[in-house]
């Protein structure tokens, strides 16, 4: 209930300033949504950070179902926040967020300290295919006024993948300075643990059982098979398709269900950014993967450290959402 009059006084504040300059409302607003997302992190049992588009929604489901068995709540509501704890007091809260408007409210620009006491696992994917991702995400997905706030290119904006791509503000370096800026809190925190959505697409299990474990709701290896194998490719795109998850709003469902590139579930190839440019271009991109910190395991010219070739480039059934 709270954070729903949070969210019915963000809107009713911002249509009674309407008469703001653009940039100031900008601001109000994203003040106004970092704040409500401090109010959830103080009561979150762990968070969930990301990147958009580094398969946030593929964990989402996996955690949704492991945790609709382990603490038997019915299956057809997708993990949002305390949902699933209402149901059920020893279901935890989970708090996703890309620590983007958050930094608005606390001023913690550079500071991590608003995390302080909450584990946090740090979902990251490769840079390059995070981009093109949100390319088709800001194309087919995003709401005009979430582009403005967030200073993506304008709704309705005649521009290639690629200058999406190099774009400062949207595209690649914007997310390899994201994902810099994590380097110090890896290294200070113990209660930080990195997954990458190249390890859960080589091996789900044991990824899905090393973030259970870490945040306290171990399972067995039963429960985990059956959160994977629920989660996987085909069987989302028939969640989204279906319109399973009662209560997801537009996180597992199609924008337009005629256009397979405006799904959530839209792919499931990594290393995939390679289809959408010339070698000259992924040449550019991999220049720039070079300013990218090597703890992530990125390399500059093509799959993941530690990740067979021939595995990036096959298409095997997990999504990318």
């Amino acid at each position: 209930m709270k954070d729903m009059m949070q969210v019915v006084s963000r809107h009713i504040l911002l249509a009674v300033l309407g008469f703001l300059p653009r940039e100031r409302k900008k601001r109000l607003e994203r003040w106004l949504r970092g704040r409500e997302e401090y109010s959830r992190l103080q009561r979150a049992d762990w968070v969930l950070m990301s990147w958009g588009k580094s398969g946030r929604t593929w964990l989402r489901v996996m955690l949704s179902r492991f945790y609709h068995n382990k603490f038997a709540i019915p299956g057809d509501e997708l993990l949002d926040f305390d949902n699933l704890k209402k149901a059920n007091p020893a279901a935890p809260s989970v708090f996703f967020t890309h620590n983007n408007y958050l930094r608005n409210y606390t001023g913690n620009w550079h500071s991590k300290a608003h995390f302080d006491g909450k584990p946090i696992v740090l979902l990251v994917r490769d840079p390059r295919d995070v981009a093109v991702s949100q390319f088709f995400q800001w194309q087919y997905r995003m709401r005009p006024n979430k582009k403005f706030i967030n200073d993506y290119p304008p709704h309705g904006a005649e521009i290639s993948p690629f200058q999406f791509v190099m774009n400062v503000q949207a595209g690649l370096p914007r997310v390899i300075d994201y994902f810099n800026g994590w380097v110090e809190t890896l290294s200070a925190r113990d209660d930080v643990m990195m997954v990458r959505y190249e390890d859960m697409r080589t091996e789900p299990e044991r990824e899905l059982s090393r973030i259970i474990a870490f945040t306290n709701t171990p399972g067995t290896e039963d429960e985990v098979r059956d959160a994977v194998d629920f989660a996987a490719y085909d069987n989302m795109k028939k969640l989204e398709e279906s319109r399973f998850f009662k209560g997801s709003g537009a996180r597992v469902k199609p924008g337009d269900s005629a256009n397979p590139q405006s799904f959530k579930v839209r792919r499931a190839k990594v290393g995939g950014y390679r289809d959408y440019f010339s070698d000259e271009e992924c040449a550019q991109l991999d220049a720039l993967m070079e300013t990218l910190h090597p703890v992530f395991g990125y390399g500059s010219n093509g799959a993941p450290e530690n990740m067979q070739t021939d595995t990036a480039e096959q298409n095997t059934g997990t999504p990318t959402a």
